[in-house]
């Protein structure tokens, strides 16, 4: 009852705050309550090479539609957003055919995605109710028809200019495939067999107990050659994690330009969710997180773009869960410098990756090109080689219509990949058409 009466009291909240003032300045301000959101038209298909694995493919139409306020009292404003898709009818009755990380494998999904209460001023933010949340291992993954939501409080203090300080307490989620807030993530199994409805290995039976939530408080440092942060998190029976990152940017005068970033992640837990369910990831003993994780990347800044080069490297701590797997209770691969969808050493495990690539935007940033290629040694999963390419058009008289198509190409560099993989195979091909419209 706790997790649902947060979102209803961050709306009860809301109303009170809005006193004859509010009511007032409603009768006399069209701008008093702000509608916003986004059509959203995706289509997915993977195509393995696996007989364990079916090809999938899915389509979705929706969108998001944004409710606000406008601040009063010196800064409360409430928000809310109603979250949707339809199939059409476009992805059968096969669950095992359907990619159902787009919107499940229902033919309709629909949810209340944000409902909070938020005060604002130019030194504190504060939230509470549901919410995107956008922190470095926990944030919104916003590449499917809704994006993932928190459950809870956010707090963002600037104590002076280049720095900020940022806590959160979340309770439950909802994620990028539900309808409802749940106390659960991405480690627990889904509703159908061998049917990937999280997007990743569910090790814990849907059985297990509730998850306890997360706790999580970080800083920020940021000038205009300086971006660095350090963060602390407590996924309560899961793991906790210290990670850092920064990145010194040589000049920003147009011209070409170096640029180096490092990154650390340490993890570490005993006894928790893992061994009370006997939990096993990448067919390795253990069952205590012990997890270290470093990374470097360079390259130049360009005129409209960006050459870079990133290397990650996951240490195997044989004994620990999955062999000193990266825990990510509700992932962000992006965070790492070799990483792109889904393609990561958080799905394939301990070892090393590396990649080369390219960003480019022409036409007065209309045209967004990217590009680039990795190799993944791994200790459990293989050896993978990994291509990459994307590209997004916002045409000029529709500045709001976003076109963009996505592609991963896999590629097993020997036979662990498919002996291994509990996915099926590393060969796949995941292409994502995307169209959507801001209004």
């Amino acid at each position: 009852m706790r997790i649902h009466s947060l979102a209803a009291g961050a709306l009860a909240c809301a109303t009170m705050a809005l006193p004859m003032q509010a009511h007032a300045q409603a009768a006399t301000s069209p701008d008093f309550i702000h509608i916003s959101g986004q059509i959203r038209s995706y289509y997915f298909s993977r195509l393995t090479g696996s007989p364990r694995k079916d090809n999938q493919n899915a389509y979705s139409l929706g969108g998001i539609l944004n409710v606000s306020t406008e601040p009063v009292l010196g800064g409360f404003s409430a928000t809310a957003s109603l979250f949707y898709a339809n199939s059409l009818g476009a992805n059968g009755r096969i669950p095992a055919t359907i990619d159902s990380t787009l919107m499940g494998t229902g033919p309709t999904l629909a949810s209340l995605g944000q409902a909070y209460l938020q005060y604002r001023n130019d030194f504190l933010l504060l939230r509470a109710g549901d919410q995107i949340i956008k922190t470095p291992w926990m944030g919104p993954r916003d590449s499917r028809m809704f994006p993932q939501t928190y459950q809870g409080v956010f707090v963002a203090v600037k104590p002076v200019r280049d720095i900020t300080l940022v806590g959160t307490r979340v309770f439950a989620w909802q994620s990028r495939t539900s309808s409802r807030y749940a106390q659960d993530n991405l480690y627990y199994a889904t509703q159908y067999q061998n049917d990937d409805l999280y997007g990743t290995e569910g090790v814990l039976p849907r059985t297990a107990a509730p998850a306890p939530g997360t706790l999580a408080f970080g800083a920020t440092y940021k000038t205009h050659r300086v971006d660095a942060t350090a963060w602390y998190y407590n996924f309560y029976q899961f793991a906790r994690m210290f990670y850092t990152q920064g990145t010194y940017d040589f000049g920003h005068d147009g011209a070409v330009t170096p640029f180096v970033s490092g990154q650390f992640l340490r993890e570490w837990s005993g006894a928790g969710m893992f061994s009370r369910y006997d939990a096993v990831m990448f067919h390795q003993p253990g069952h205590d997180v012990d997890t270290t994780l470093e990374g470097i990347e360079g390259g130049v800044n360009i005129p409209h773009g960006k050459l870079f080069l990133g290397y990650d490297v996951l240490q195997p701590h044989p004994g620990a869960f999955g062999g000193g797997a990266l825990v990510s209770p509700y992932e962000n691969y992006k965070v790492m410098y070799a990483s792109f969808m889904s393609t990561s050493l958080v799905t394939f495990g301990p070892g090393h990756a590396i990649a080369l690539g390219a960003d480019y935007t022409a036409l007065d940033h209309r045209l967004s090109l990217m590009g680039a290629i990795a190799d993944f040694n791994t200790y459990y999963s293989g050896d993978i080689h990994a291509l990459y390419a994307s590209v997004q058009y916002r045409p000029t008289k529709l500045k709001n219509l976003t076109i963009r198509d996505r592609m991963v190409i896999n590629k097993c560099a020997n036979n662990l990949c498919n002996e291994t993989n509990t996915y099926g195979s590393h060969d796949f091909i995941y292409n994502r058409v995307m169209l959507a419209y801001r209004f």
